[in-house]
């Protein structure tokens, strides 16, 4: 990220590289759904102001636990006067499907989090996965986008180097295996619908409410 606007707006050095490839990826999964979506981690902002631009008929919440990220995302909303709801507050380890915030616009179309469980503890993806079994619609997906592991193994060097620099960081980092997801998935009553190839060995995962 570089040093922020003076009003608040930070810039993610691969969000240009990113934007492309994760909305082509969606169009598919999201042709057919409208109502309301979560974004869970949104960062600087700038991927759910590219969203709500590409999907309209979806009513867009982005979210961040990070009072700095959640500045950016109000001010690029606010530069782009993007349809999006303010940033909320919301821890994705909590049991955050019960905050008042979000029970309010239950149940969800669509929740999406990008880049999100490799750089925090799996008590994140746990309660990102827990919770969207509670707050989703019949018929509504969960999306995770970023790199993981297949079946223990890494997609490729890059990722496994990456891997290893996470752990080193924080020992309760790192890639998370696409099998483990599935199946914490599907004991919470998620079906596993698809698994996007995208560049850069990274993952469009999706999960769906039956």
């Amino acid at each position: 990220m570089f040093r922020p606007e003076p009003d608040g707006r930070m810039h993610f050095a691969m969000y240009e590289r990113n934007a492309k490839p994760v909305i082509d990826g969606l169009s598919p999964f999201l042709a057919d759904i409208k109502g309301n979506a979560l974004e869970i981690g949104s960062g600087t902002g700038q991927h759910v102001i590219a969203f709500a631009a590409t999907f309209p008929v979806l009513h867009w919440t982005p979210s961040d636990p990070d009072p700095v990220h959640r500045t950016s995302i109000d001010a690029w909303r606010s530069f782009e006067n993007a349809p999006t709801a303010p940033a909320l507050a919301l821890d994705a380890a909590s049991d955050w499907a019960e905050m008042p915030e979000v029970r309010a616009i239950s149940p969800l179309s669509l929740i999406i989090s990008m880049n999100v469980i490799h750089i925090s503890p799996p008590s994140v993806m746990r309660g990102i996965l827990n919770g969207a079994a509670k707050a989703l619609a019949a018929g509504g997906l969960l999306v995770f986008y970023g790199p993981f592991k297949e079946n223990g193994k890494h997609t490729g060097e890059g990722n496994a180097n990456f891997d290893a620099g996470l752990r080193v960081q924080d020992v309760d980092w790192g890639l998370r295996d696409t099998v483990d997801i599935q199946s914490i998935g599907e004991s919470l009553g998620l079906v596993w619908r698809d698994m996007v190839v995208m560049p850069s060995n990274n993952r469009l995962l999706v999960l769906a409410k039956p």
